[in-house]
């Protein structure tokens, strides 16, 4: 399109709203923010944007804390605003809390070798360790070897909904748990800085209809959005607002984004990013100089299945020929091995093998009653990356297609691309007992395993009758961009500068970026190494990599995992023959430092009562490849509820502790202080940082 055509059909959509506004009173000129300050309008001098449920709120809830998204993040927050005595409110749009150990499947904990060597985690997620270690006798029920503990999704869920009831006890708070429900609608104060209400749905299966989970999400999520009954839901709408009404407070009650794909960042329009950054100083490793916002990282629905000892009845789904050529073991020989795969998240093992030898790895052979969860590059990791079947919605799919205009919120995702993620899931299953054709190895190499079941049934690992997991295990969604500041001009963000350990000496560098931008790396690793040590007497050519990640006057949780991707596929569909991962995304992927969490990342822009956890706070798409693990998202969560407890108690809002940076915030010390006397650790200890300079 056009400028002049782009000119038109805005002016013709300002028209149009202004038309409305005359027609339909009130009704009319409800109106989005986006579509105000496009139009020329004043922020000022709109209605909150909020649509009119088809009926009056059967509910209306008041909280002093709205979490929404039941993860871990959301579980950490809540877990720390409940010892703080606040009430809170927490909603999912699945029925179980804990997201990637529960409703996601992915029970298996990704840990990096440092932090686990020093148990240095916050103190929550240590809990949720020893609770798993007390409740099945050992951390490791699974006999794993991905992880120090792999256990069942829905002891899980148990788990943390234990230690959420034993934080409201002890702290004398108060929970209100809001299983599958999701968020519709918010509305902001009349300067646009403020959430004031939220209006939810929540349902439950309608009458005479089988009970929740018997159908994926892809079949139930449009349904779920919606504020009509339908033959399948009946729903509640639930309206939020702050258990406070004090006029001279700064803010009454704060939200926290804690979904997995960022919707509340996209429903309140705030500025964000999605997909690969363009390459720059920052972000050397980027694979090109535009970006691409529909190249995200795959999601992947887990799944169990049991090892048996007889042959078991395999039937195969009509679907599979369509998948077929996507599946594979690995492109090493020598973790071709499907007890290697079995093994690898195994999360139930009543009984040891004996061990074998796979390539260099031991493990214990699989015995009867042995139970694996699958979650596999080339088996159903799910990887779309282009325009026509990305996952997460960019803020211009959302604008077109309606979904930013006041009642249209449908959260955020193509349908289409969910309902292919478990049609892969289930195919992977049956690829992995029957399957004879190897993508990455060829004919010849795999070899079918009967002996193993499809584990399925409300009462199954995985909760769900169709028995793939709940929700997809989500790598990667929005990221925020922060708030501007004088050394952060265009927002603030954590880039793969700050945490990489590259050298970025090597020829790829030297050679592709541009000479000012190579130059500009050098500089900014220098800049960045002499806030750590002296580094006067280092020639400047050797300044070409970290020896530590970014120190943050404003961390408020620690972080410690690889750059790890599962990158988006080159083309669509993913799974058509012969397709290949989007070229050179791997080029980042390697080692990084223990890094840290920066206040700063969690604060968004435009709205003041809004905190963001879990996987939106601020990152780069390579960053975000490290800051997306289990004990991040407990760290980041614990420092949400630490943050708004604090700025309810001293009425001020969270941009306010770190606006003076790097001057001295006496309210950030103060927030720093309760988290480490609470046990959730800020920072790595310094004799990392002066390891890193002797072993220069």
């Amino acid at each position: 399109m056009g400028k002049s055509n782009r000119t038109q059909s805005l002016r013709s959509r300002c028209f149009h709203q202004k038309k409305d506004s005359k027609n339909k009173g009130l009704q009319g000129i409800i109106v989005s923010l986006s579509l105000s300050v496009l139009c020329g309008q004043s922020v000022l001098s709109t209605v909150p944007a909020i649509a009119a449920s088809p009926r009056d709120p059967d509910e209306t809830i008041s909280c002093d804390l709205l979490i929404v998204g039941g993860g871990l993040a959301g579980a950490a927050t809540a877990y720390e605003s409940l010892l703080g005595g606040r009430t809170v409110c927490l909603t999912d749009i699945s029925d179980w809390v804990g997201g990637q150990i529960s409703s996601q499947g992915n029970s298996a904990l990704d840990e990096g070798k440092k932090q686990r060597s020093l148990q240095l985690f916050p103190k929550g997620y240590q809990q949720l360790r020893n609770a798993i270690t007390s409740g099945y006798g050992t951390l490791n029920p699974g006999d794993c070897w991905v992880s120090e503990s792999c256990f069942l999704p829905k002891d899980g869920h148990n788990i943390i909904y234990r230690q959420l009831k034993e934080a409201e006890r002890l702290g004398r708070g108060h929970l209100r748990w809001l299983p599958a429900t999701v968020v519709k609608d918010l509305e902001l104060s009349k300067d646009g800085k403020q959430i004031q209400r939220v209006i939810a749905i929540q349902h439950k299966n309608a009458l005479g209809t089988p009970p929740l989970n018997h159908e994926p999400l892809s079949a139930i999520i449009d349904d779920a959005y919606s504020y009509q009954n339908s033959q399948r839901l009946t729903k509640k709408i639930v309206r939020f607002i702050p258990k406070s009404q004090n006029a001279s407070q700064k803010a009454n009650w704060f939200v926290i984004e804690a979904t997995e794909t960022g919707e509340i960042v996209a429903l309140a329009d705030v500025p964000y990013r999605v997909g690969l950054d363009p390459r720059s100083h920052l972000n050397p490793s980027a694979p090109n100089e535009k970006g691409d916002p529909y190249c995200t990282q795959g999601f992947t629905y887990t799944f169990a299945m049991e090892h048996t000892k007889e042959p078991q009845p395999q039937y195969k789904p009509n679907f599979y020929e369509q998948y077929a050529p996507y599946y594979g073991y690995d492109s090493n020989r020598k973790l071709a091995y499907f007890d290697l795969i079995f093994t690898y998240r195994r999360i139930w093992s009543p009984e040891k093998g004996n061990p074998i030898r796979a390539g260099q790895m031991t493990v214990n052979r699989p015995t009867p009653g042995d139970i694996s969860m699958q979650n596999w590059l080339w088996g159903n990791d799910y990887r779309p990356g282009t325009r026509y079947d990305n996952l997460v919605y960019t803020h211009n799919q959302l604008q077109d297609s309606g979904q930013l205009q006041p009642g249209e919120w449908k959260g955020g995702l193509r349908q289409e691309t969910l309902r292919k993620g478990e049609e892969l899931a289930k195919g992977f299953y049956y690829w992995l007992v029957a399957g004879t054709t190897d993508s990455r190895l060829g004919y010849g190499v795999k070899k079918p395993h009967p002996n193993h079941r499809f584990l399925k049934g409300l009462d199954s690992p995985m909760g769900t009758v169709h028995g793939l997991s709940k929700y997809p295990y989500i790598r990667e969604g929005r990221r925020i961009i922060g708030r501007p500041s004088v050394d952060h001009k265009e927002g603030f963000s954590i880039n793969e500068i700050d945490i990489s350990t590259k050298d970025y000496w090597q020829d790829f560098y030297r050679t592709t970026l541009p000479r000012p931008m190579y130059k500009n790396v050098r500089d900014t690793i220098a800049k960045l190494e002499s806030k750590i040590a002296n580094i006067s007497t280092i020639p400047s050519y050797l300044l070409t990599q970290r020896t530590h990640a970014t120190v943050y006057d404003d961390s408020v949780g620690i972080v410690n995992y690889m750059i790890d991707f599962h990158p988006c596929m080159a083309f669509s569909p993913p799974e058509r023959p012969s397709n290949r991962e989007r070229q050179d995304v791997r080029i980042a992927h390697g080692g990084s430092h223990p890094a840290q969490i920066p206040l700063r990342a969690m604060i968004p822009q435009k709205i003041d009562n809004l905190i963001v956890a879990g996987k939106s706070i601020a990152t780069s798409h390579i960053a975000a490849a490290a800051y997306r693990v289990h004990g991040f998202e407990w760290s980041v969560g614990a420092a949400a509820g630490n943050l708004a407890n604090l700025a309810l108690e001293r009425n001020t809002l969270p941009y306010e502790f770190v606006d003076n940076l790097p001057n001295h915030e006496p309210l950030l010390q103060e927030l720093r202080q309760i988290l480490e006397m609470k046990g959730n650790p800020t920072t790595f200890p310094q004799t990392l940082l002066s390891d890193a300079h002797q072993n220069r």
